[in-house]
Order: C-alpha cells, then sequence, then structure tokens
C-alpha cells in the first residue's frame, strides 16, 4: 500500500520524494540517483495543486459540488 502524497510539508527539502519510501535528503536507498527528488512544492510553489493537468478536472468537479444559486 502506498502511503498519501503530502500536499504541502512543513520542511521539503528534508526528504526525497522520488518514491514512496521518503527517504532522508541526504541518504537516498532506493537508488534514485544522487540528487534528492523535489516536492512539487518546490519547484513549482506553493499554489502547484491549482494548475496542470488536473486544474481543469479539478475546476468542473468543484463547480458541480457547489450548490446552484437561485
Amino acid at each position: 500500500m502506498t502511503k498519501p502524497f503530502p500536499t504541502n510539508p512543513a520542511h521539503p527539502e528534508r526528504i526525497c520524494w522520488g518514491c514512496d519510501r521518503y527517504c532522508a535528503a541526504d541518504a537516498l536507498m532506493c537508488g534514485n540517483g544522487t540528487v534528492a527528488t523535489m516536492h512539487p512544492s518546490e519547484l513549482f510553489g506553493d499554489d502547484w495543486l491549482s494548475w496542470g493537468l488536473d486544474a481543469k478536472a479539478q475546476e468542473v468537479r468543484a463547480d458541480a459540488a457547489s450548490p446552484e444559486e437561485s
């Protein structure tokens, strides 16, 4: 079973996000490479969930879930 992916961790620079092990950035146990994989919030900013490939689908789902005004 996979671990849930944190959307906004407190210190993402301390962890390698390349696999489900979430190793310390200086102790890469999976052989993912020599550099820790960065969290999307480090690469794209704190609003990384609000844009991208799923952004349109999430907007449609949010619009469908909100009650319509009469």
